[in-house]
């Protein structure tokens, strides 16, 4: 059976603050994750409106929206015989700064899956494993203070969720 293809827009942050970066906790595929705080796009919203709204939602905190990051692309190839659609994944990741209190951490709609927050160390980024490798080795780099010139990566399919 052929199920249509949607194609998801999101913003995302890496929020820094005194050499750490902001990754939610999730529970994902049955395992804890680390991801960047962030989320789906509204019609008639602008990105950086997008990631300032998610971060709010998913942390309680606000962010202003700094330069653009990252433009991450990929699709599942094969979403299951149980599917009702295939997904195209557009991620927009910009630079962002607390306005406020850093730890002034918690959501008011926080994903179903959120388990919680932490500010990572970024030197301890490229060792942990919870973290997809895809955002872990670009924020990696960020520990020696450069930040990097926009950059697209492509990614050809992401494993499905089965």
């Amino acid at each position: 059976m052929t199920v249509p293809t949607r194609i998801r827009t999101s913003a995302k942050a890496v929020v820094l603050h005194e050499g750490s970066v902001l990754l939610t906790r999730n529970i994902w595929n049955g395992r804890e994750g680390r991801f960047l705080p962030g989320g789906g796009q509204e019609t008639g919203e602008l990105l950086p409106d997008t990631v300032r709204r998610e971060v709010r939602e998913e942390t309680g905190l606000t962010v202003r929206v700094g330069p653009l990051l990252w433009v991450l692309e990929g699709w599942i190839d094969d979403p299951g015989p149980l599917a009702a659609e295939n997904h195209h994944r557009v991620e927009i990741v910009f630079l962002c700064t607390v306005v406020g209190s850093p730890e002034l951490l918690g959501g008011t709609e926080e994903d179903v899956d959120q388990i919680g927050l932490d500010w990572v160390p970024l030197e301890k980024i490229a060792s942990l494993e919870s973290l997809s490798p895809r955002y872990r080795d670009h924020l990696a780099l960020l520990a020696s203070g450069d930040i990097p010139r926009a950059s697209y990566l492509e990614r050809r399919s992401v494993p499905s969720r089965s």
